[in-house]
């Protein structure tokens, strides 16, 4: 009996630069799962390529003449709705594009490094691959209407109901809360970020898988949209009441105890070789759920992969509070399945619920 063949991914690449088009053909003809259907040059050709071949998931630049990848991205999600993962540069600049390309509808980013490194090339076909291979495997999902034009902060009056609305959470008392995210994270962290108020009693600590020339603009970004203060961790930065840290890219970041206070600890990757992901959301939940004795609210946002769920398993053990978000508002249902099928969730909520039932806690 012959099996019938898998049908291949069939991947479009926009990019101005020959070299790059020519690097990831290279890395993706490799793969024998992946078909190359086309390549265009600049933003015009790619959306006239991506109507008229219908592939699986385009790769697309964000620097581009004639059209930039944005404003192709916006007219392929309205015209021929995709899986596009942008290439951006690692720069400030870069990393503001990429973040304006989420908001549009990409569902993730490939950093390059315009460097001649050998080592920094081998990183990028990595991740290339990974990425690639990964977004064609899993079902995406975007949620109509939680782009970051649609999203507005929350007053700083919002602190009703002030108790949680799970039996689950009744008598349970935080001082702190711990969020992880990946593949989705930038949108979907600001949705729940927008809906907590100024005035929210309690430190949070965020860990998001993002290169480390992209935490700071990110930072940067959320804070001049949301409520509450916000900004790129540094090693001795205290948690407090009404400040958001994002754990820095690039190196591994722990928590822990002196005195009354949970201080942050940045680290170097090597220091922690067994974590794959970087920074860990992992060992950040985990070293602050030690670090508080696991008083604490532990949130595990939509993202590949099952980083966060060892750190919400030891929270569970020490009585922590836990949310995941659920598959029907996730971009990648990869990090919260791991948490639900592992039994550590307390609640499954939409995304859109999630800020609301932090706030909660006040």
């Amino acid at each position: 009996m012959i099996m019938p063949q898998q049908a291949k991914a069939r991947i479009l690449i926009v990019d101005d630069s020959s070299f790059m088009r020519m690097a990831i053909r290279s890395v993706l003809s490799k793969d024998p799962s992946i078909e190359i259907v086309g390549t265009a040059a600049d933003g015009i050709e790619g959306v006239e390529k991506a109507i008229a071949l219908k592939p699986d998931l385009i790769t697309m630049d964000v620097e581009m003449p004639r059209m930039d990848g944005i404003a192709a991205l916006k007219q392929i999600m309205a015209k021929a709705p995709t899986k596009v993962i942008m290439v951006s540069t690692l720069t400030n600049e870069g990393a503001k594009s990429t973040f304006e390309a989420l908001d549009a509808g990409a569902i993730d980013y490939i950093p390059k490094n315009v460097t001649d490194s050998s080592d920094a090339q081998n990183i990028f076909k990595q991740e290339l691959m990974r990425k690639i291979k990964e977004a064609i495997a899993s079902r995406i999902r975007r949620v109509p209407g939680t782009t970051t034009s649609a999203l507005r902060a929350a007053p700083a009056s919002l602190t009703t109901p002030t108790r949680p609305t799970s039996s689950k959470f009744v008598g349970k008392k935080i001082q702190y809360v711990g969020i992880g995210a990946s593949t989705g994270g930038p949108v979907a962290l600001q949705e729940v970020l927008s809906r907590i108020p100024v005035n929210f009693p309690y430190g949070i600590m965020v860990g998001i898988h993002m290169p480390k020339a992209f935490t700071g603009p990110y930072a940067d970004r959320l804070n001049a949209k949301c409520s509450m203060n916000i900004r790129e961790a540094t090693d001795g930065d205290i948690l407090k009441p009404g400040l958001t840290l994002i754990a820095p890219g690039g190196m591994h970041t722990t928590l822990v105890k002196q005195g009354t206070q949970i201080v942050v600890r940045t680290q170097p990757t090597s220091n922690y070789p067994q974590y794959v992901y970087i920074p860990s959301v992992d060992l950040m939940m985990s070293s602050m759920a030690e670090a508080t004795n696991g008083s604490m609210l532990g949130v595990i946002l939509t993202g590949m992969g099952n980083d966060g769920f060892k750190g919400m398993q030891l929270l569970k053990q020490k009585g922590g509070v836990t949310i995941a978000q659920d598959e029907a508002s996730s971009t990648i249902y990869g990090m919260p399945k791991a948490c639900v099928d592992g039994g550590v969730a307390d609640e499954v909520l939409p995304l859109g619920q999630i800020g609301f039932e932090i706030s909660k806690f006040m």
